[in-house]
């Protein structure tokens, strides 16, 4: 394994499902910094009593003078999920944020942006997985139309100021990360647990994720920081194993002697089955088999639900 030690981070939006639990193991060997906007004090505290540092900045219209101005690396995690229509809110926080970041720390020895394997369209062909160099278009979601947008402009911002900066990116397409702090799996935990139906989209069509635990985004991120390039490294950024959504809530139900009501419906997530052969060939296979990390967020999240 890559291990980074000794080197200043800066990681933005550090109390996230995704980049808390890994700027948290990060801060354990080096000096991280968490900027986001903070406007809940708690999550503020959090951040910090794990090890981090942090600093208030609106990534819209970023304040920098409360960080240092150089550091060897960036994690751009941060994401706005902005509800309804309002797309140039999307695009001023996730697009033109990205630039920001980007621009003012452009001196660091490489940068990872996160992105999302919602900026593809929607496959042609569902029976195979989906590669780098497919089509993009992004696919509707119910929860937020304006992400998948937001986030093509990301990519398309985030490629500029890698060529502009000479900034050596990585562009990472996340699919359904999951861990002790939440994520696609722990959100159908919920829904058994109260017995919500999850709905799956139809005829097919969208329904098979490809998770991957927090183990392994840790493991995998020094490896993906050494592979960012000028132009940016575009890569999927999802497990090994490729999981119906059916089959994952059914897994979680049997886990907690519960049933999972699944139904078809256009209100379905759409998922993606992501081709892992240009991650694994930068960054490594997974460590964590799908049902094992299951078990272990259930273990983690189950609040006394004991497993049948």
């Amino acid at each position: 394994m890559v291990e980074l030690k000794g080197k200043r981070i800066l990681v933005t939006g550090p109390a996230g499902q995704i980049a808390f639990p890994l700027a948290s193991q990060l801060a354990k060997k080096n000096e991280v910094w968490g900027v986001a906007r903070f406007g809940d004090a708690a999550s503020r505290k959090r951040c910090n009593d794990a090890g981090m540092k942090t600093a208030a900045v609106d990534l819209a219209a970023p304040d920098w003078s409360k960080t240092p101005s150089d550091f060897d690396h960036i994690l751009h995690l941060a994401a706005a999920i902005v509800m309804g229509e309002d797309y140039e809110a999307a695009i001023r926080i996730n697009a033109i944020g990205t630039g920001h970041v980007m621009s003012r720390f452009r001196n660091a020895r490489n940068c990872l942006v996160m992105s999302t394997c919602g900026v593809y369209a929607a496959p042609r062909d569902y029976s195979r997985p989906v590669h780098e160099s497919d089509a993009l278009g992004g696919t509707p979601q119910p929860y937020a139309p304006t992400y998948c947008v937001s986030k093509i402009a990301q990519e398309a911002v985030a490629q500029h100021a890698a060529l502009e900066f000479e900034l050596p990116t990585t562009i990472a397409r996340m699919n359904a990360a999951y861990g002790d702090n939440g994520g696609f799996p722990a959100m159908l935990l919920e829904m058994i647990l109260r017995n919500v139906p999850i709905a799956i989209r139809p005829n097919g069509q969208g329904v098979v994720a490809s998770p991957i635990h927090d183990d392994d985004i840790y493991t995998q991120t020094p490896r993906l920081l050494e592979a960012a390039s000028v132009p940016a490294t575009i890569v999927n950024w999802g497990g090994d194993d490729a999981v119906p959504v059916a089959e994952l809530a059914e897994y979680i139900a049997s886990c907690v002697g519960r049933s999972a009501n699944v139904v078809e419906s256009d209100e379905g997530i759409h998922q993606y089955w992501l081709d892992a052969t240009r991650r694994t060939h930068l960054a490594g296979e997974c460590a964590v088999p799908w049902k094992a990390g299951i078990d272990q967020m259930i273990a983690a999240r189950n609040d006394g639900v004991t497993k049948a």
